[in-house]
């Protein structure tokens, strides 16, 4: 389907561009139906709406979809305001275990934002739970008269919250690729056990950074995109390349910023930090756009595990992702190319797409790539840290027994590259900790933080993980979350592998077509 560029005529107007430089300007309804760019690019918004104090402090008598509603407006300026209040109405309904939707905790000095509330406890929920309703006003408003397909591959979380939200989607069907041995037990279960007439789930013998190349090449093949738009199909993506799928995560800080002021914590216009465990950069990228609209943010904290490519990144100005991918328990950060750092690149180096271009090429070629001094300096908001898995381990037994909180493997890194950013800087500001799943997503690594007997005992570690969510579960008093009980006796509807060089086959074949 051929989009036409958009004339901005009033300079409130939302427009999208590639950030690889192609000239044309689009709609949001036509980049959220897009996912990816013609030109191989990430599509980024022409300007950032921007966020007063007086904004603020009338956000205090907002609840979780009044800012929705507010913020999705500001970017998404070709929506009329019912169709907004449509999909955030039916996004954040009782899917969610808490009228909160993102309830804020305590714990000593540091402020833990819980971001797994959703139908499959884990913070993919919070956006994917929109996307589809955003899919569905976007093909109405273009016109489109194409099946829209979403192609996607996935880490652990993404692959069944993009599932459950997109299953039985009529006009959308939903095709997920996971590296067979990169997700946990639990994470591979949730996806096969996934029920709908429009999904369909592949294991890719090779890890996430090989399905996520697999599924760019595939978006990329201008031939197979003819072959496409010749059988009524169009390609879409549920990853946070897509801008509708990364839009959505700003509320959250914005929220969380609002829930601090109410309870006392801050007043409106203080500063605050924010600390995200990530693989792929759309999380922390998300409250980098935050800081862009004038929510008043000091330091964004990057924490990576043992991948700790952000971290030599933010630190050196040198991506290179030239180093053998390990396998850690916290797998949703397993990650070696980071999508969504291009969206961050193309700003600070002052929207330089012929030198990103430069810049992607030879990552690609050479598997390395650097920025100059002058586009480093625009990362001075950024700190970053990672950590072992040792310290993961010890972050969860420290939040556990010192304060009576549980928290999962990533939000354990987290935890950890905060109590040693606190430690190297001394920074008194108050900081705000993504939490990204349920602890019960990965019973065997947190009891190992926390259960003494669990680690001594042979016996225990010979458990599965669906009977480890028992013992977790008997061991906390902690009732284990809806969206994971009973996962072992579901049925499996998903059994498909392949080569990441069949990718492109098993697509052709879901869709019938040759």
């Amino acid at each position: 389907m051929n989009f036409l560029s958009l004339t901005i005529t009033n300079t409130n107007e939302m427009f999208y561009k590639s950030t690889r430089g192609s000239t044309k300007i689009i709609s949001s309804a036509e980049a959220i139906i897009r996912g990816i760019a013609d030109d191989g690019g990430l599509f980024v918004p022409s300007f950032y709406p921007q966020i007063s104090l007086s904004d603020l402090s009338s956000f205090l008598g907002f609840d979780y979809k009044s800012l929705a509603q507010w913020l999705l407006s500001k970017y998404l300026t070709d929506f009329s305001e019912e169709e907004i209040k449509y999909c955030v109405t039916h996004a954040y309904d009782e899917k969610f275990d808490t009228p909160e939707i993102v309830p804020i905790v305590k714990c000593g000095d540091v402020f833990f934002i819980e971001l797994y509330h959703g139908a499959t406890s884990a913070f993919k929920d919070m956006a994917l739970s929109i996307l589809p309703y955003l899919l569905i006003k976007s093909s109405s408003k273009v016109g489109l008269d194409k099946e829209i397909v979403i192609l996607t591959a996935t880490s652990g979380d993404t692959g069944k919250a993009a599932l459950e939200s997109f299953a039985n989607v009529k006009g959308i069907k939903i095709i997920v690729f996971y590296p067979k041995k990169g997700v946990s037990l639990i994470q591979e279960r949730q996806m096969v056990t996934q029920e709908g007439e429009n999904t369909f789930v592949c294991a890719v013998n090779g890890n996430f950074d090989d399905a996520q190349t697999g599924v760019k090449n595939i978006f990329n093949n201008k031939e197979f995109i003819n072959l496409l738009d010749k059988k009524n199909y169009i390609f879409s993506s549920a990853n946070s390349i897509n801008i509708g799928r990364l839009l959505p995560q700003i509320v959250y800080y914005i929220y969380g910023y609002v829930q601090l002021a109410k309870k006392g914590e801050i007043e409106i216009g203080e500063q605050v930090n924010i600390l995200v465990p990530t693989g792929n950069f759309g999380n922390i990228l998300a409250a980098y756009y935050a800081k862009k609209m004038g929510l008043p943010l000091s330091r964004l904290i990057c924490a990576s595990n043992e991948n700790n490519v952000l971290y030599d990144f933010i630190n050196t100005g040198v991506y290179d992702k030239r180093r053998q991918l390990k396998l850690t328990m916290s797998p949703s950060m397993d990650i070696l190319i980071s999508s969504n750092l291009e969206r961050l690149i193309f700003d600070i180096c002052g929207q330089d797409f012929v030198h990103l271009k430069q810049m992607y090429e030879d990552l690609n070629n050479k598997g390395v790539f650097s920025i100059s001094d002058e586009c480093r300096e625009n990362l001075a908001d950024f700190w970053a840290g990672f950590a072992t898995e040792e310290q993961t381990l010890s972050a969860i037994n420290k939040a556990y027994y010192e304060y009576n909180y549980l928290i999962d493997t990533h939000t354990g890194v987290g935890y950890s590259v905060y109590n040693d950013y606190k430690e190297i800087t001394n920074d008194k500001i108050k900081t705000i900790i993504a939490s990204t799943a349920s602890p019960f997503k990965f019973p065997a690594s947190v009891l190992m933080a926390i259960d003494e007997e669990f680690k001594n005992n042979k016996h225990l570690q010979k458990l599965n993980e669906f009977e480890l969510l028992k013992r977790l579960s008997s061991f906390t008093g902690i009732e284990i979350p809806y969206p994971l009980k009973n996962l072992a006796e579901r049925k499996v509807l998903h059994s498909s592998f392949c080569e990441v060089s069949e990718m492109k086959n098993f697509v052709k074949k879901v869709l019938n077509i040759e």
